[in-house]
């Protein structure tokens, strides 16, 4: 008979409601939640069809261990003292900077996954961990590291109340909001417009947002930090600024003031090509507007200056008197004062650098672009042993070639994962996983610790199966893991034993576990919100107080002085560069710029393995090339081309798209999959790994943040050379 369970979605931060159909142990289908407090009915395609992507055949079900050229599936006792046993010899030859952790985006919609991933490393006394946040979003945690004093402080537009709303290098239609929970993103933005407010959509192609409300105004890739400094120029010559809040709550606005002045709208304009009457346009709506802000994603974030874009876009909203104002930006307050907790502890603000290059870490998290590097580089502290949890850098980082072989001299890589991707293919051990529907959950970081919700909310849920096989929860995994390391996690005996004390059998489970449920009730009721199992009764969420606004400034500040610096140090010296990034866009006026582009049925490298999702014409990537600009180069829809930057060469269709602004073409990234054999579906779509063409290393990523660049790059595209047969990858 069929029962109907409710529960949440865990691919990305909207979060949505749904009602999951079960015939036994078997997920039959799933709905969007008509009746959930925030999402009221609204879930993507990806979530709807979640089951069947964790139900692949190609699962993985039981630890595999590589002997050869192959993996063989191994008992956990044999995989947790294998990997154990080596660990153990790694720190006592090396130190434990020589064993390193990467996280992925998964392990960020857990809530205990990146908390135990962290008290591993914790334990083994490694500073290197590295996150696919150097791929697209840590600029903004550098950013509000120095202009507020904690890196989680990320403002968000008061999207029920602005009247004017302008978005850059952002597709809420498709992507959603990055950290910020939106339901109905379209029907959000549309309503700004029926009170009366104004959209501006500042994109390098007409996305689907675009095409759906607002107006939308083309700006070449990667100039984004001149649209902003162009738009903070004109701010302050109409003097359109709160004198009393920035007296009252800032530091630094002279210096700010400085750095703007040369950067006039006619002047960005040559490489914008924004022309100086619409910036002002978009001036005047937001001045004039009671409540505005201005938003980017990681359009902005994965340029080349994406560090220095996003704090100017702060400045703007702070200066102008939208910063912690109902209308403008709001920060959030999480079920738990995270933020004050962190501050005053230190967490998430370490002060030290890289091994390589010398990077300062962002979020306790060193650059990925630097990961090869501190592999093949001996030395001291010399990375020889790398766990990967809830990611797949082999797809998603930079010069991802250059990381293989890097991979390929690891001493031990361990990769922990609920499918075999592209990475778990060349490690010595791989672990299986629960999947976010087979495990209990809250919906944890930016919401559940920040509050960053459009509309404040909780929820948590009860796991919807039990899982497959002999798959485990990761908390689980890494109190195993650091038992047999010889360590303890958080380095703390006392934590490490009464987990071990605290794991048996539950509700018919084949294998021991940690409590979850009543480890996510501690969180819950440290917040006041009673116990887990409570709130799980409530399968639509339960209303938190809405936003207040005026509750940030002058209360919740981090910085040593209790004001929002608005000229901090290495940003102000990031900036004294700009002259040289102008005169490069001059010189590379006449050059196609490259660009991402994410589609409705793609997140990410890891929904490529769902036959319905790379059905006929979308089992490849495509480069998508404006029409004239294809015909410039003899391209005609369809035929291959050759993509190269000084770092690689690809090989890719051409698709062309009268959406793009000429001069500018589009790659989607995650796909490359032909080096996965076990993913039998992913592995014989034909796609390439846009991030082939990316450079990685000291040199080539950004100094403040760590950020690789990602987006923007200069190419040149021509007619495929040679052979066109079935392989086109990268050559």
């Amino acid at each position: 008979m069929a029962a109907t369970r409710t529960t949440f979605c865990r691919i990305c931060e909207s979060l949505c409601g749904l009602e999951v159909t079960l015939e036994g142990e078997r997920i039959v289908k799933i709905r969007p939640n008509d009746d959930h407090v925030a999402t009221r009915g609204f879930a993507c395609i990806k979530g709807l069809n979640q089951h069947e992507l964790y139900g692949s055949p190609d699962r993985l079900l039981r630890p595999l261990e590589r002997r050869g050229d192959t993996h063989v599936a191994v008992p956990w006792a044999d995989a947790i003292a294998g990997i154990g046993r080596k660990v153990r010899a790694i720190r006592e030859a090396h130190g434990g900077d020589a064993i390193a952790l990467y996280v992925g985006t998964a392990a960020g919609f857990g809530a205990l996954h990146p908390v135990f991933a962290q008290g591993f490393m914790t334990g083994v006394g490694s500073r290197n961990t590295y996150s696919s946040a150097t791929q697209d979003c840590a600029n903004k945690f550098a950013v509000a590291q120095h202009m507020y004093g904690f890196p989680f402080t990320q403002p968000f537009p008061d999207v029920d109340r602005t009247r004017c709303l302008v978005v850059v290098g952002a597709n809420p239609a498709v992507s959603k909001w990055s950290f910020l929970h939106v339901p109905h993103p379209v029907r959000r933005l549309e309503e700004i417009e029926a009170r009366g407010g104004k959209v501006w959509i500042v994109d390098p192609r007409r996305t689907e947002t675009a095409k759906s409300v607002g107006r939308h105004v083309f700006i070449r890739p990667d100039t984004d930090v001149f649209f902003f400094l162009a738009f903070l120029h004109e701010l302050l010559a109409r003097e359109a600024v709160d004198r009393e809040r920035v007296l009252a709550h800032t530091v630094g606005f002279d210096r700010l003031r400085a750095i703007a002045e040369p950067w006039t709208p006619e002047r960005c304009a040559e490489v914008t090509g924004i022309a100086a009457a619409t910036l002002r346009e978009i001036v005047d709506d937001y001045t004039r507007a009671d409540g505005a802000a201005v938003y980017s994603s990681t359009g902005v974030n994965m340029g080349r200056r994406g560090t220095v874009a996003f704090w100017v876009q702060e400045c703007i909203n702070a200066i102008s008197g939208n910063l912690d104002r109902r209308g403008g930006t709001l920060v959030g307050k999480g079920v738990l004062d995270f933020p004050g907790f962190a501050a005053k502890r230190g967490l998430l603000s370490r002060p030290d650098r890289s091994r390589v290059g010398g990077f300062p870490s962002v979020n306790d998290t060193f650059p990925g672009g630097l990961l090869a590097d501190e592999i093949l580089t001996p030395g001291p502290g010399r990375v020889r042993a790398l766990f990967v949890t809830g990611g797949n850098p082999l797809l998603t980082m930079a010069n991802s070639g250059r990381l293989r072989e890097a991979f390929a001299q690891l001493e031990l890589l361990v990769v922990l994962d609920i499918l075999p991707s592209e990475t778990a293919q060349m490690a010595h051990w791989v672990l299986p996983c629960t999947s976010p529907l087979e495990r209990p959950d809250l919906p944890f970081s930016f919401p559940f610790l920040l509050g960053m919700q459009s509309r404040p909310y909780v929820q948590a849920t009860h796991r919807i199966v039990r899982p497959p096989g002999e798959a485990r929860d990761e908390a689980t995994i890494y109190v195993e893991l650091a038992r047999a390391s010889g360590v303890s996690l958080f380095g703390s005996r006392v934590v490490q034993r009464a987990l071990q004390w605290s794991m048996r059998r539950r509700d018919g489970d084949a294998h021991p576990s940690v409590p979850q449920e009543a480890l996510l009730s501690a969180l819950l009721r440290l917040g006041g919100h009673g116990g887990f199992a409570r709130l799980a009764e409530k399968g639509q969420g339960v209303l938190r107080a809405d936003h207040a606004g005026d509750d940030f400034l002058g209360q919740r500040v981090y910085t040593a002085g209790g004001k929002v610096d608005l000229a901090p140090v290495p940003l102000v010296e990031a900036s004294q560069s700009l002259a040289d990034d102008y005169a490069r866009e001059h010189a590379t006026r006449d050059r196609l710029k490259l660009i991402t582009r994410r589609a409705i049925t793609s997140h990410n490298s890891w929904t490529h393995n769902h036959a319905k999702f790379v059905a006929g014409e979308r089992g490849t990537n495509y480069l998508y090339m404006h029409p004239d600009d294809a015909r410039a180069r003899g391209l005609v829809d369809g035929a291959l081309a050759d993509v190269s930057t000084d770092v690689a060469t690809v090989r890719v269709p051409v698709r062309h798209l009268e959406e793009l602004m000429p001069g500018t073409v589009a790659l989607p990234h995650g796909w490359g999959h032909q080096v996965a054999p076990g993913l039998r579906v992913a592995s014989r779509t034909r796609g390439v790994n846009v991030n082939l063409l990316a450079a990685d290393g000291p040199d080539r990523i950004d100094r403040v943040s760590g950020m690789a660049h990602l987006t923007g790059l200069v190419v040149d595209v021509r007619p495929a050379a040679g052979e066109q047969g079935p392989g086109w990858a990268g050559l």
